[in-house]
């Protein structure tokens, strides 16, 4: 594996194309902290499978077109070298690029959105960095989220912007405890694999598959900290009382999976301080999940990984003396 990459190195080290492509992968593996090219070409072919398996292959291509868009404007905006070849300008704008065909109806305006809303994503990066570097914490999905939120509210104000597949408007009620049935085993093995897909925003089972490998190939503490945080977010929010439609499809899971990887296998070193530490987090990450479900239900879009966002930057600021990577 070691030689391979090696390889790939020395050969995009010779050839700006080959050096373009490897931004992009690396900025798809960036979405699960892989700065890693064959990890982001797993985590390709895994959206590209859920997307075709659940005939929206719109996704799959929304989320490359913005992709490229917010590579080339990092590049056009000569931001720094290393965090360009890292992927670092890349996983927010694949994210919004996911985003927004899924939630929004096929449209030229929706391509427009696309290629604006992954150039603009970078923008939000580079400001939110300079704000963030005063706490020394990452910016995480923030951009991506920030991006995505204001682009579909704004379709509200637009007759030429439809968002059909956005959560209904409404108004704020208690669940019905009828709708939090106790999860079959096949349902728990569903939420687990879909947890993990939803990080891409897509709910399918072979797509999660092909994302663990791709973690794995990269980081095996990151892997296994994927289906801790997938397995304790499942077990969270089904003790809770969460509806259970939704834990099976894996929205209250890809959260918990995100901040689990994050606070276990990224920003500090795996043992048994970090991994208590972080399972307080992911826990914590399904509550806030769904209160911003709660909170995002009168305005009609989605928490996206809000949640994740939050609880790490919550985890991350008080500055713990555990042992840190890099």
């Amino acid at each position: 594996m070691n030689s391979l990459m090696t390889r790939w190195e020395n050969a995009s080290a010779g050839s700006s194309a080959l050096r373009f492509l490897d931004r992009l992968l690396r900025g798809i593996g960036q979405v699960m902290f892989q700065d890693n090219p064959l990890s982001g070409l797993l985590f390709f072919v895994a959206i590209g499978w859920g997307s075709w398996a659940h005939d929206a292959a719109q996704v799959a291509i929304g989320g490359l077109a913005a992709l490229v868009a917010g590579t080339l404007t990092a590049q056009w905006l000569k931001v720094d070298e290393a965090g360009l070849n890292a992927g670092l300008y890349g996983f927010n704008a694949y994210l919004t690029g996911l985003a927004l065909p899924t939630f929004m109806d096929p449209s030229l305006l929706l391509w427009f959105y696309v290629v604006f809303g992954g150039a603009v994503s970078v923008v939000i990066m580079l400001a939110m960095v300079n704000v963030f570097r005063t706490w020394g914490v990452a910016v995480l999905t923030a951009p991506f989220v920030l991006m995505t939120w204001l682009l579909l509210l704004a379709t509200n104000a637009f007759s030429g912007l439809h968002g059909g597949t956005l959560p209904p408007v409404g108004v704020i009620e208690a669940i019905d405890p009828a709708l939090a049935n106790p999860l079959a085993p096949g349902d728990f093995l569903q939420g687990l694999l879909t947890s993990i897909s939803q990080v891409f925003l897509k709910g399918d089972g072979v797509a999660a598959l092909l994302l663990l490998a791709g973690l794995a190939v990269s980081s095996r503490p990151a892997a296994a900290f994927a289906l801790l945080g997938a397995v304790v977010g499942l077990i969270t929010a089904h003790a809770l009382g969460a509806e259970s439609q939704l834990i099976s499809a894996g929205l209250l899971g890809f959260n918990p999976v995100l901040t689990a990887i994050a606070l276990g296998a990224v920003f500090y070193r795996p043992g048994l301080r970090v991994l208590a530490y972080a399972l307080l987090a992911t826990v914590l990450s399904v509550i806030v999940q769904g209160a911003m479900i709660t909170l995002m239900t009168p305005f009609g879009i989605p928490a996206l990984t809000g949640a994740f966002v939050l609880v790490t930057w919550l985890f991350l600021l008080p500055g713990l003396k555990f042992e840190t990577r890099g």
